[in-house]
């Protein structure tokens, strides 16, 4: 039910989003651009040598370079469009092209000309951003005459449909709908879509993934996590997909590799695309996800991946085809684990109570304003006790339906309902402009998937099912189940074998079949998602309309805790969303818990005595002989007297910053951010600037590696930084 007095708090909340930025210092914020000239101070205090006003040209130097690959950064390094990004970044392309004859992912790759180099995949992009739009003002129009929840979710839905539709006028060009401070600004930014993106340069496990997940989110690291790509467009300049007539393409700018050795103290910066911060969440909202969402999602991916490593055993293939994903719950659990020990090392639940009680304090001593926010606050803890209701439920249906056969299948199915509505009309995901992308995740879903082991997925999500409490439990599900033992599951399973959608030209001829169609086949698969699909929807319109609901209160919850921040001076920036940010600081070390001191600087020898002989820490004997040999190519630090491998600075980065280039005072390359530091994991809820770290790759580790381990003379060349002596 609308909640009187919200909308025109909501209204008047947006223009403060970019205000005047308080107290501003390096290390903490992700900055949106807008506000690059409002910390122009700040940035020339910390170390800027450039104008602050050049890095407010999206498109110009240095910031132009910077591009998304959709859920890593990257950037372009030379005029032949050349992208510099992680290994990590690149491994899903590195999968998609090895084979057990053939693996990529632990011999690397390095194509001999650009001829040899190797498609990424049919769904890999580059996007160069164009331009930001702001557009919230058709938003807010769209969006406040609507009678609840759910309308003002279709509302938001439509003119976010329109307003895409009509940057996506021009063709080549891809635009993607950004919320700010949940809902109080709304923006569009426009990016030129690359579609023909080719894997160039990865070097082997063992350099590029070196310490694996045993050091992943640690310091001291020794990882050479760095990889090419290559972007290609028609011969006419404009994107195209994968074909041998393809040319490289050409940028307006690219980055300039770094001619000045980076020392401690040294000022430094990222402009990358970070996927999600909670530091504006509520103090329930963070209590359950220390309490249960973490633990109880970690508690399943080390499930899954056990599952997974069990069966690669057995069959080398479903090793290389889940490689990608287990590495990805790897990642995730071990995030979760090391955030859980934050959250108790810092009291954060404290923290955020305590936080939280003092502000709304301040807010009920002022009057009418502040009650329009204290309602605000109620409404939202009532939105978030009502998803809390079917947690468990929403977890396991969630993972049951996010890949192999039965996500395929309902996925179709939904395509096939949608496109009988016009374009317009259907669901975000659904629309024309999406089925590029739906062809190309059927099409590789075949070097992703293997039958056996995606039965062994199934078969772990449907038994977790069984035990959800009876209130949890949906009746359609129920019904397709017929029963509620492990016989039960045996005989689904046993049935989902005769699905035909592990083969790809099936799944294409079902891309285009109509929804009679589906309700007329027999494929067990299919048969799932016709049983499941109107209960799914209306899940979602449950979804749909908590969110609706919440996009009256939470900007009025958000513009209340920006001003509460600024009458005690203290920096405000929207949390991440995925879009465009920058932030900025100095190469620093750090004390840990125990006293030790850290160095911001990690070295070659360092690589030699970590190395065993043995994963993950099967260093190359090439790489170790050229150690042994003190044979460092012209890249020893004249201080550290040696090659400079990861370095430290106290940047503020989480997910999807992963590639950013970090950039010196110049704006030139000086490495590759791909981590944060163990005790930094917990910053996505909490920023503790005494002990955040970004860590990245040096440059000059990079080169010494194309220079002396893994030769890519041509790609030196191409980048301005030919072998040195």
């Amino acid at each position: 039910m609308r909640r009187p007095g919200f909308a025109p708090v909501l209204f008047a909340a947006a223009a403060t989003v970019v205000a005047s930025v308080p107290s501003v210092h390096a290390g903490e914020g992700m900055w949106v651009p807008q506000q690059l000239p409002e910390i122009s101070g700040p940035l020339k205090t910390a170390g800027l040598k450039l104008d602050p006003k050049q890095l407010a040209d999206l498109t110009g130097d240095p910031l132009g370079a910077v591009v998304s690959l959709g859920g890593c950064t990257a950037s372009f390094v030379s005029p032949q469009g050349l992208v510099a990004t992680n290994h990590h970044c690149a491994y899903g392309a590195i999968q998609l092209n090895s084979t057990p004859q053939k693996n990529l992912i632990l011999d690397g790759f390095n194509a001999a000309s650009n001829a040899e180099e190797l498609s990424a995949g049919p769904n890999a992009r580059i996007f160069v951003l164009d331009r930001i739009d702001d557009v919230t003002p058709q938003v807010r129009n769209a969006i406040g005459s609507a009678r609840d929840g759910l309308a003002r979710s279709k509302a938001r839905d439509d003119i976010e449909k329109r307003l895409v539709a009509q940057c996506e006028a021009q063709p080549g060009y891809r635009c993607q709908f950004y919320s700010f401070s949940g809902g109080s600004e709304y923006r569009i930014f426009r990016n030129l879509e690359i579609k023909d993106v080719r894997l160039v340069y990865a070097p082997p496990a063992s350099i590029g993934n070196y310490g694996g997940e045993v050091d992943n989110w640690m310091w001291p690291r020794h990882t050479g996590d760095f990889s090419f790509y290559r972007a290609y467009v028609g011969p006419n300049g404009v994107p195209a997909a994968y074909s041998t007539e393809n040319v490289p393409y050409q940028p307006k700018r690219f980055l300039k590799i770094a001619d000045k050795p980076l020392a401690q103290g040294d000022f430094v910066m990222v402009a990358g695309y970070p996927g999600s911060t909670n530091r504006y969440a509520l103090a329930d909202e963070f209590q359950n996800t220390a309490d249960w969402t973490y633990p109880a999602t970690s508690r399943h991916l080390k499930a899954l991946v056990a599952l997974v490593e069990a069966e690669a055993k057995k069959n080398p293939d479903i090793g290389v085809k889940y490689a990608n994903t287990v590495r990805g719950w790897e990642n995730t659990l071990k995030n979760y684990d090391g955030q859980l020990e934050g959250f108790q090392r810092m009291g954060a639940e404290e923290v955020k109570r305590k936080q939280e009680q003092e502000m709304l304090a301040w807010l009920r001593k002022r009057g009418d304003q502040g009650k329009f926010a204290l309602d605000a606050h109620e409404a939202l803890l009532r939105l978030h006790a009502q998803a809390v209701n079917t947690r468990e439920r929403d977890l396991v249906l969630g993972q049951l339906l996010r890949n192999g056969t039965l996500a395929t299948a309902v996925q179709l199915y939904r395509l096939a309902i949608e496109r009988e509505k016009p374009d317009a009309e259907r669901e975000p995901g659904y629309q024309q402009r999406d089925y590029a992308a739906i062809e190309g995740s059927l099409r590789q879903m075949e070097r992703r998937y293997h039958p056996k082991m995606d039965r062994e997925l199934q078969k772990y999500w449907l038994t977790q099912y069984l035990k959800l409490q009876p209130q949890q439990r949906l009746t359609a599900m129920d019904k397709w189940l017929d029963g509620n033992d492990d016989k039960t599951i045996a005989n689904r399973l046993k049935a989902l074998a005769e699905t035909k959608l592990g083969d790809t030209a099936e799944r294409l001829k079902w891309m285009q079949a109509d929804r009679q169609a589906f309700e007329r086949s027999k494929d067990p698969a299919i048969r799932f998602a016709v049983a499941m699909t109107p209960t799914l929807l209306q899940l979602e319109e449950g979804r749909k309309t908590r969110a609706g609901d919440a996009m009256v209160a939470r900007p009025v919850f958000l513009n209340a805790v920006r001003e509460y921040k600024r009458s005690k001076k203290e920096s405000v920036y929207p949390d991440a969303n995925g879009s465009l940010r920058i932030t900025f600081g100095n190469v620093m070390g750090y004390t840990k818990r125990d006293g030790t001191r850290q160095e911001p600087f990690t070295k070659l020898e360092q690589v030699a005595a970590k190395a065993t002989g043995v994963e993950p820490f099967a260093a190359p004997q090439t790489l170790l002989d050229a150690i042994a040999a003190k044979r460092y190519g012209g890249y020893a630090d004249a201080k550290l007297r040696t090659v400079p491998v990861n370095f430290l600075s106290n940047l503020d980065i989480t997910g999807g910053n992963s590639g950013s280039p970090v950039l010196d005072g110049q704006g030139k390359l000086v490495g590759l951010a791909f981590d944060g530091n163990w005790e930094s994991v917990s910053s996505n809820w909490l920023f503790d600037p005494a002990v955040t770290r970004m860590i990245s790759v040096d440059q000059r580790y990079m080169r010494w590696i194309m220079q002396e381990v893994y030769p890519a003379p041509r790609l030196l060349q191409e980048m301005g930084v030919p072998a040195t002596k």
